[in-house]
């Protein structure tokens, strides 16, 4: 089940040494860029404008490129949305349900990624193992996806 990643097609050789270099909460996080379909460029337009400026007390900073993703803290908490849907997601995948919105997690060298189940775009938040429990952001993320990307099936 694990992808061994906390973000996207990036290795975790490659991810760690983009936190090392990029960990001074001044600089922008490199997060590789997902490229949602037209449907989903409008739901991820309103979900990211509707995100908070902070998670876990940690503050947002930039991101680049920084189209479809946000970032807070240092380490950084990462958010990508319209995101492919993860390989190991199945009919049968735990759900974990936080405020309402069903996420899929799976373990990632340096932490957790989670990628939302059940809503018309898939966004997928990497929880680095220093904020543990790491499904503590995603109760500071859940209004936005709730309010802008609308729920097709609970928790699949």
């Amino acid at each position: 089940m694990s992808r061994g990643r906390l973000h996207g097609s990036v290795s975790t050789a490659a991810l760690l040494t983009a936190l090392a270099l990029s960990s001074s909460c001044s600089g922008a996080v490199s997060v590789n860029e997902p490229e949602p379909d037209a449907p989903g460029r409008a739901t991820c337009t309103e979900l990211l404008a509707a995100l908070p400026d902070q998670v876990l007390q940690s503050t947002r900073r930039p991101t680049e490129p920084g189209l479809w993703t946000r970032a807070w803290g240092d380490p950084p908490i990462t958010l990508r949305c319209g995101v492919s849907p993860p390989p190991g997601l199945s009919p049968t995948s735990e759900c974990l349900e936080v405020n309402g919105v069903g996420w899929f997690s799976e373990d990632a060298e340096g932490g957790v990624l989670f990628t939302t189940i059940g809503r018309a775009v898939f966004v997928e938040v990497g929880v680095p193992h220093q904020y543990a429990p790491e499904p503590s952001p995603l109760a500071d993320l859940a209004s936005a996806v709730s309010a802008h990307d609308p729920l097709l099936h609970p928790c699949r």
